[in-house]
């Protein structure tokens, strides 16, 4: 079957010429809205990503009593059980069929919300694995900038630094039971609704042949994406999945491109070949999005200005400058419809 012609490209290569680097990421991302990264370790090592897994499966075994102790508020920070996020609630019939845990920004090496006490113990380590996302997603957003010849090149990057101030970036582990575990029917139910992501950038991991994640083509086709692409079966870990969200999509004018995906029940004839969602899927993702008072001014690259004037659009146009974090709060209000009740509409 047909699968997601995706890009892959590695960025850690010492010998690589980073101005065609980052062209070839920019490219990818105006075309596809998702690239994939090579995980050679040199960014991100591997063996933190596979702790990173190993933490997170005993995150969710967690007894019931402990996880509702650290239910999601409305920072973003927190637990939030079986189907109560809805990520397409027009369309769904019932929330998604997936537990998560985010993990905000750690001050002084703390985390800023409850955590289960079963793994309070771990807390070093998911505050390294934070790290590794963050000074990787600095990386990605500084090749952008220079891909997109924006003067000066660092602006995408400076707007994400901790020196500048807090973020609403989010280290997510997410946990998808099997079907045979939920009450879901594959025919009209889905363990993630169809969406597009909220921040500037979202770097995706997940463990060889857990299939789920489709894109929605410019054709209106849904599409898997493969968790390693040909070409990157023998590697020692697969590439880690970056996409466009939408935040840095309105910050473009559209140019970037951010792509609705989901995750399904894939089932045999319909997944990839090698994959199997005959077991429970775990993947970890990190939501980079800019310091929160960040404005959503215009972006100073001559590319994003000309692409304006082929046709690209910007809400902003419409009076108000938004900024990062009431970019955000506008998308999480229509996701946690449990938590938001109508007076904060």
């Amino acid at each position: 079957m047909a699968v997601a012609n995706i890009p892959v490209i590695d960025i850690s290569d010492p010998k690589l010429n980073e101005a065609q680097v980052a062209r070839d990421l920019v490219e990818a991302a105006i075309e596809h809205g998702f690239i994939y990264v090579k995980n050679t370790g040199g960014d991100i090592p591997i063996d933190a990503v596979q702790g990173a897994f190993d933490l997170s499966k005993e995150l969710f075994a967690a007894p019931l009593e402990e996880k509702q102790q650290c239910r999601i508020q409305k920072n973003n920070m927190g637990w939030a059980g079986m189907q109560y996020e809805s990520l397409d609630p027009k369309n769904q019939r019932s929330g998604d069929f997936k537990e998560v845990f985010n993990f905000g920004e750690f001050v002084d090496g703390q985390p800023q919300q409850p955590m289960p006490p079963s793994i309070t113990h771990r807390t070093p380590q998911i505050n390294a694995f934070y790290d590794h996302c963050y000074d990787l997603a600095l990386k990605l957003n500084h090749l952008l900038g220079i891909g997109l010849d924006v003067n000066p090149p660092t602006f995408f990057r400076d707007a994400h630094l901790r020196a500048n101030g807090a973020s609403s970036s989010i280290l997510r582990l997410l946990y998808y039971p099997p079907l045979p575990l939920t009450t879901a029917q594959p025919e009209v139910d889905v363990r993630a609704g169809a969406h597009s992501d909220y921040g500037s950038l979202t770097m995706l991991f997940r463990l060889p042949r857990q299939p789920g994640l489709e894109i929605l083509l410019p054709s209106n086709e849904w599409v898997p994406v493969p968790v390693s692409p040909p070409g990157t079966e023998s590697d020692h870990a697969p590439p880690i999945l970056v996409n466009i969200g939408d935040l840095l999509s309105y910050w473009t004018d559209g140019l970037l491109r951010s792509t609705v995906h989901r995750v399904v029940f894939s089932g045999g004839e319909n997944g990839v070949k090698g994959e199997t969602d005959t077991e429970a899927r775990y993947s970890i993702a990190y939501f980079c999005h800019p310091v929160g008072t960040t404005p959503l001014t215009a972006v100073p690259s001559e590319r994003v200005r000309a692409f304006k004037g082929q046709g690209g659009t910007k809400e902003g146009d419409k009076g108000k400058v938004l900024t990062a974090d009431e970019h955000l709060m506008m998308r999480l209000k229509a996701s946690y419809l449990q938590l938001y009740d109508e007076k904060d509409k």
